[in-house]
Order: C-alpha cells, then sequence, then structure tokens
C-alpha cells in the first residue's frame, strides 16, 4: 500500500517556510531566503493569525498576513527608552547601533540599542524595532513532511534551520 505524500500543513507537521516582512509602506524589514523549519501546531512559537493563516496551505502557496502592532511586536513603549551624559556612557557604546544588555532587579534580560548620539547624551531604545508597527508577513511554504516522534516530544524540528519555540 503506497502512502500518500503529506500536501498540506496541519497539526504535528515539520513545515519549512521562506519569508519577508514589509511595513504598512511596502518597505522591506527583514527577509529570510533559506528555508525556516518548525513543527506546526499550538506551540509552533508563531503569532495565532499566522499560525492560522498557514493551516491547509500546501507546498509551494504563498500567503500575506497583516499584523497590527498588538497582534505582533506589541506597541512601542516610551519606558524603554532612557537618555543619559554621554560622560556617564561607557565609548563602546557611544555610536548609534551599539547594543547593551540589562538586567533588571528579577534577574530578566533586554537588549537596549543606541540610537540617537549628541555632544551631550547618549539615548538608548530598549523596544524591538518593529514595534508600533503594523507588519504585513509574506510567507511561502516550501515543504511539508511528518513530524518525527522526536520532533513531536520536543516540539522542534531537526531540519537545519530549525526555529525553537
Amino acid at each position: 500500500m503506497r502512502r500518500e505524500p503529506i500536501v498540506n500543513v496541519a497539526k504535528d507537521r515539520v513545515v519549512s517556510v521562506t519569508y519577508h516582512i514589509t511595513d504598512e509602506r511596502g518597505e522591506p524589514l527583514e527577509r529570510i531566503d533559506l528555508p525556516v523549519s518548525f513543527v506546526y501546531g499550538d506551540n509552533s512559537g508563531l503569532y495565532p493569525r499566522v499560525n492560522e493563516a498557514l493551516e491547509g496551505l500546501e507546498e509551494g502557496e504563498s500567503i500575506a498576513v497583516e499584523l497590527s502592532p498588538e497582534d505582533a511586536f506589541g506597541a512601542w513603549d516610551p519606558q524603554l527608552t532612557f537618555s543619559d551624559r554621554i560622560e556617564n556612557v561607557p565609548p563602546e557604546y557611544r555610536r548609534i547601533g551599539a547594543e547593551a544588555d540589562f538586567m533588571n532587579d528579577r534577574g530578566e534580560s533586554r537588549k537596549f540599542v543606541v540610537t540617537h548620539v549628541d555632544s551631550g547624551s547618549v539615548t538608548l531604545d530598549g523596544n524591538h524595532p518593529f514595534a508600533g508597527k503594523k507588519l504585513t508577513f509574506h510567507i511561502t511554504v516550501v515543504k511539508i513532511r511528518a513530524a518525527t516522534a522526536q520532533e513531536l516530544e520536543n516540539g522542534v524540528s531537526q531540519t537545519p534551520g530549525a526555529m525553537s519555540s
């Protein structure tokens, strides 16, 4: 008896996708051309609306899913930005794009990025770069296969390029 190939996205299948993300003006923000794989289901680590939109798609199909800031990286939070006098900041953090990890009193770590430097101060922002933005995820399903017992147990694809949930 011949088994039918796995052809659509469904729970407990390993799905490999490529994608790119654009903002509301259509400007590209991120592009992943090498397939990323994950075990599809409730714990796939995908945004719920993306997860729902993928269900039932077949290999080779593409979709575009619009997400509000609340459905994606959240609203931009002004409390996650702060400025300090430049003389209080180590020299390696006195350039735009420099990254610093800060830990709160509960032991939680957050990455901050230097977003502004002038002669008197440095500004850091702990928001995700896509926070506050309406995004469109353009996704193409590249491959679908049955998940192995180990993949189902761990919730992680063993395919190179796999996402962990």
